[in-house]
């Protein structure tokens, strides 16, 4: 099933979402599979559920954008557990459809996360793979990547934002 991805102001993406537990059920799969099916939709190289409205501690990444299944990569309960160096480049969202701005990010980092049957990895990322696996966990944790631009674009964005939403132009 694909899902809808959930835009800016809506109150699941600033809200830490809950660590997964149950490993066991069909339902994990499959959110798993949605998630993919729906990140590849919407032309994403990650997607985190709380950006299909689920308050749930999982992330998906490919950065082959479905052209090589080697790439995907589950993340459950991730954390960041090493940084190191630093890269500023452009930055996207899914939630924020249209916006792009410069962020910082580390440039490699090492990922402590579950795989789908709950099993505990650690996983390198360099440059995009990085950016995207910080991002994502940001969204896990209810930040979105606005909160790492100053504070006057940060305001910028909102604006622009809330002028579309008056228009009926964001839904």
């Amino acid at each position: 099933m694909m899902y809808s991805i959930v835009l800016y102001g809506e109150p699941v993406l600033e809200k830490q979402a809950a660590a997964v537990t149950d490993f066991d059920s069909p339902e994990l799969n499959k959110l798993i599979e949605d998630m993919f099916e729906s990140m590849y939709a919407a032309k994403g190289v990650g997607l985190a559920a709380p950006q299909i409205g689920i308050a749930k501690r999982v992330a998906v990444v490919d950065l082959s954008i479905a052209e090589d299944p080697q790439q995907k990569i589950v993340l459950i309960n991730p954390e960041i557990v090493r940084r190191d160096e630093f890269q500023t480049g452009e930055e996207g969202c899914l939630s924020l459809p249209g916006f792009r701005e410069q962020v910082t990010r580390p440039k490699s980092v090492t990922v402590r996360a579950q795989n789908s049957k709950g099993e505990w990895f650690e996983m390198n990322g360099d440059e995009l793979l990085a950016r995207a696996f910080c991002h994502e966990i940001d969204h896990l944790n209810g930040r979105l990547y606005i909160s790492h631009v100053s504070a006057l674009k940060r305001d910028l964005i909102r604006r622009k934002v809330r002028k579309l939403v008056k228009a009926g132009e964001w839904s």
